[in-house]
């Protein structure tokens, strides 16, 4: 299908400069035989196709911004570019692929009009030397071909948020050198979801591994609506050492009739209960060391449990990535963290689970 689209099943090491580096892991981690949602990657090659139409315009208003430190011409020079983004419409060469793809998608997941995520993955986003992490966007909910080419189109335009816009000018990197691939992922039904860190985030305790989780997706989570659970388990024998149920007011589901992803409130019978049981940690704690063993070094794991999984069957991973989080000389030597892990969790998913909106 060209140069335009790639099928994450396909990717290959060495394809991150096609497909960004969020979603070339998947795709590495897809062929290492892990739970990996199906989907497709609208390549850097289509990103750069577009973005020529507007080059200039983007480099003018750019070339006008000095300082990034000076947040009004940053949120000026961001706010037009981005405008000029979704005003352009995408080429018709460009548009017709997606469209083909999305069909064939919702072909291979046997579901019309298949919900999808739609994720920002820029070339350079969790680098060691510049961390794009959190300034991207994600669509959760995103169906049907217009609403996904839209989708897209505003994922191309993140690239100019003013945080972003603010972080290269800092680091001294073209926008050029960081140009957005996006995915089309299929939407994982969820029950529940959460992130699995394999080193603990704030006091640096390689031997434990933290687990922070809630009902439905993400969403909920990212914007502070509710505190997710807590559980420290020890990396050597796989052992619960600690679980704090939280207390779950909102939960961030999938409406069918307005077709995206909605918060709504708690059921009573939910809000105090805890989200996974032994099976399901040993599951989530399988899946994040075989990624950590694969790569070398700790991660961050954004997990899904679809409430179709059956006992034994695998956790769906939609994220990895390095884990940068903790602070230099984690805590306070006392032992107790010395951030809010659920902050660091929120801080991870930020931008891998903003909701589509009509």
């Amino acid at each position: 299908m060209s140069g335009l689209i790639r099928w994450i099943g396909d990717l290959a090491e060495g394809d991150l400069p096609v497909a960004g580096a969020k979603l070339a892991r998947l795709g590495e981690l897809r062929a290492l035989g892990l739970c990996v949602p199906e989907g497709f990657v609208v390549t850097t090659d289509a990103y750069r196709r577009f973005v020529a139409s507007v080059a200039g315009f983007v480099d003018r208003h750019l070339e006008a911004v000095t300082d990034p430190g000076d947040l009004d011409r940053v949120e000026a020079a961001s706010a037009a570019i981005r405008h000029a983004f979704e005003a352009t419409p995408i080429p018709d060469e460009i548009a017709d692929r997606i469209a083909d793809a999305y069909e064939e998608l919702s072909e291979r997941c046997r579901d019309l009009n298949v919900p999808t995520a739609v994720r920002s993955s820029a070339v350079g986003e969790d680098a060691e030397s510049a961390s794009f992490a959190g300034q991207f966007e994600t669509y959760l909910g995103v169906a049907g071909v217009e609403r996904v080419l839209e989708a897209v189109r505003r994922c191309w335009a993140g690239t100019f948020t003013p945080r972003a816009v603010a972080y290269r000018l800092r680091r001294g990197i073209d926008h050029r050198e960081s140009p957005m691939a996006v995915g089309v992922v299929e939407l994982v039904h969820a029950r529940a979801s959460g992130v699995a860190f394999t080193i603990h985030p704030v006091t640096g305790k390689a031997d434990r591994m933290v687990v922070e989780c809630s009902w439905g997706w993400g969403e909920a989570v990212v914007q502070g609506l509710v505190t997710p659970d807590h559980i420290e388990i020890g990396k050597t024998d796989r052992r619960v050492l600690d679980y704090r149920v939280a207390r779950k007011e909102m939960v961030s589901l999938f409406d069918y009739a307005r077709g995206e992803v909605v918060e709504r409130p708690m059921p009573p019978r939910f809000r105090d209960l805890r989200v996974l049981d032994e099976e399901e940690i040993a599951a989530v704690v399988d899946a994040a060391l075989r990624i950590e063993d694969h790569y070398g070094y700790p991660v961050d794991v954004e997990w899904v449990i679809s409430r179709h999984r059956r006992p034994g069957d695998p956790v769906a991973v939609v994220q990895a990535r390095p884990e940068t989080s903790r602070p230099a000389g984690g805590g306070d030597g006392s032992g107790a963290p010395a951030v809010d892990v659920a902050q660091l969790a929120r801080s991870f998913l930020l931008g891998e689970s903003r909701r589509d909106r009509r």
